[in-house]
C-alpha cells in the first residue's frame, strides 16, 4: 500500500500541534491546513458531503450500498501532542527492519531501544518509519488519518463491496480534552463509531479511564525580599508544600498499572504571588473521581495549616467518563469489530485503555465509540514510530467491519 506510506507522510510534515493556552478552536492554524488538503483529498475519491466548517472539523460519507444497514463512523484526531514538537518533522522510512535499536539521524543520542520498546521485537522484517529524533512522529493520530483515507479509497474503488453508509470525521484538539466539543451528532447521524487512534494491532480498546483536571490555585504575597521578614507569604514554597503531601508510592503514574487510577500534577506555573498547578484525576471507577478530588481537598488544608496566610483554590474540571457503559447499550460495537479483526487475520485483543479518546465523550453523549489500533507506538515523544503493515492490517479491518455493518439492519 505504497499510497498508505505516502499519504502518512505528508500528513505527518504538516504542524498541528495542540496549544493547550488558548481558547481558539481549532487551537493552532496547521490542523486549518490538514483539514483542508484532506478535504481536496476526500473531493478526489468522489465522497458525498464533503467539507470543512469553521471549525476546521471535516466531515465526509462513503455512500452504502446496502439498503436498510445502519449509518457507522469512522473519527481521527488531526491534532498531535503540545508535549513534544511537531515542527517540520521529517519521517525517516526503515524498510525491512533488522531488529536492532534504531539511532535517529537528526539527534545519534535519541535510540529507540528494543529493551524499552518490547513491541520492535516483533516488527523485524516489518517497514518502520521514525522520526530524526527532533521533533515527535504524528502518528497519534496522523496513523489513523492515512488509515481511514485509504480505506475510503478501497472501499469507492471496490463497489462489489457491500456496506451502509460510512460517515468520516476528522477532529480538531483531541490532545487536549476538546476533541468533540464542536461535533454534532446528529451531523454525523450514526448507529456506531469507532475511533483509530489505537497502538499496535488487533486491539479492541473498549474500556477508558473516566478523567477530571484539577486547577489548583496557590495565592502567595510578594514584597521585595530585602523587606519580606513576616511579611512575605511564597507561593512557590506553599506550592512545594502541596506537593508533597500528595501522594508518590501510590496513586501517581510512576506507582500505577492495569486498573489503578492516580492523581498526577504535570503543570505547574507561576512565581512568589501565585502559582497554579494543574493536576489529572482518572479512575475506571467514576465514583473514585469524587474520593480523588476530596484527597486534594484534604492536601490543601494540611498546607493552610503550615502556610494560614496563603489562599489555595481547587478548582475541578469534568474531561470524560469511561465508555463502557454507553457500549453495553449497542453490543454489536464491540462483537463485529471482534470479528472484523479476526476476518483480517489477527486475533482481537480486548485492552482497557489508560487514558481516554474522543469515544470516550462520544459515548458518554450517546453514540458508542470503541477505539481501533492503527499501529503507532512510543506516542508524544521524539521515539515515536509506527510500522507500515499494521497500518495496512488497520485498512483491512475497516474494509471487513463496514462489510459486517452492511449486514445489519
Amino acid at each position: 500500500m505504497s499510497t498508505l506510506l505516502d499519504r502518512f507522510c505528508r500528513y505527518v510534515k504538516v504542524e498541528t500541534t495542540a496549544n493547550e493556552d488558548t481558547e481558539a478552536y481549532p487551537s493552532s492554524p496547521g490542523q486549518f491546513d490538514l483539514g483542508r488538503m484532506l478535504t481536496d483529498e476526500l473531493k478526489s475519491l468522489h465522497l458525498d458531503d464533503v467539507g470543512m466548517d469553521e471549525h476546521g472539523i471535516v466531515m465526509a460519507t462513503i455512500p452504502g450500498n446496502v439498503d436498510g444497514a445502519p449509518t457507522m463512523a469512522w473519527l481521527a484526531h488531526m491534532d498531535t501532542s503540545p508535549e513534544f514538537t511537531a515542527k517540520d518533522v521529517k519521517p525517516a522510512v526503515h524498510e525491512n527492519y533488522d531488529g536492532n535499536d534504531i539511532v535517529l539521524s537528526g539527534d545519534k543520542a535519541r535510540v529507540i531501544r528494543v529493551a524499552e520498546s518490547p513491541e520492535l521485537a516483533a516488527l523485524k522484517g516489518k517497514t518502520i518509519i521514525t522520526t530524526d529524533g527532533t521533533t515527535l512522529l504524528g502518528a497519534d493520530d496522523k496513523s489513523g488519518v492515512a488509515v481511514i483515507m485509504t480505506a475510503a479509497e478501497h472501499l469507492m474503488s471496490h463497489p462489489e463491496l457491500k456496506h451502509g453508509p460510512i460517515r468520516i470525521v476528522f477532529t480538531c484538539d483531541e490532545e487536549i480534552g476538546r476533541g468533540t466539543d464542536k461535533l454534532d451528532l446528529k451531523k454525523i447521524d450514526a448507529t456506531v463509531a469507532y475511533t483509530l487512534d489505537g497502538e499496535d494491532q488487533g486491539n479492541l480498546e473498549c474500556e477508558t479511564f473516566s478523567a477530571d483536571q484539577a486547577i489548583i490555585t496557590i495565592a502567595g504575597k510578594n514584597i521585595h525580599p530585602g523587606f519580606a521578614k513576616d511579611r512575605m507569604v511564597n507561593a512557590l514554597r506553599v506550592a512545594a508544600t502541596f506537593l508533597s503531601h500528595m501522594p508518590s508510592d501510590t496513586m501517581s503514574p510512576e506507582s500505577t498499572e492495569g486498573r489503578e487510577g492516580f492523581l498526577h500534577p504535570y503543570v505547574i506555573d507561576g512565581g512568589v504571588p501565585e502559582v497554579r498547578i494543574k493536576c489529572l484525576l482518572r479512575s475506571f471507577v467514576t465514583a473514585d473521581l469524587a474520593d480523588q478530588a476530596k484527597l486534594l481537598d484534604t492536601i490543601a488544608e494540611k498546607t493552610r495549616a503550615a502556610h494560614p496566610e496563603a489562599e489555595i483554590g481547587i478548582r475541578i474540571q469534568k474531561q470524560y467518563r469511561n465508555m463502557i457503559e454507553a457500549l453495553e447499550k449497542e453490543p454489536r460495537a464491540n462483537k463485529l469489530a471482534q470479528e472484523a479483526i479476526r476476518r483480517a487475520g489477527l486475533e482481537p485483543k480486548l485492552q482497557s485503555i489508560r487514558g481516554g479518546t474522543d469515544g470516550s465523550r462520544l459515548s458518554e453523549m450517546g453514540l458508542p465509540t470503541p477505539n481501533l489500533s492503527v499501529g503507532m507506538h512510543n506516542f508524544h515523544s521524539p521515539l515515536e514510530f509506527a510500522c507500515l503493515e499494521q497500518m495496512e492490517k488497520a485498512v483491512e479491518v475497516l474494509v471487513e467491519l463496514a462489510q459486517l455493518w452492511g449486514n445489519e439492519k
